[in-house]
């Protein structure tokens, strides 16, 4: 996973306006920040993202 996304992913997380397994809504937030690179991600690498969130790492 790049840095970029780490950046994006916990940019969206410390919003605290969604739960992060909510792909959907993780998504349309990203979206709204232009995070472009994160919603293209999130299409193919759900598995990495859940790793992620759960664990830290990626």
């Amino acid at each position: 996973m790049e840095q970029k996304i780490k950046e994006q992913i916990l940019a969206i997380r410390d919003t605290g306006l969604t739960n992060m397994f909510d792909i959907g809504m993780v998504q349309r937030l990203a979206y709204e920040r232009d995070f472009y690179e994160l919603v293209l991600y999130l299409e193919d690498h759900r598995s990495e993202y859940a790793h992620f969130i759960l664990t830290g790492e990626g």
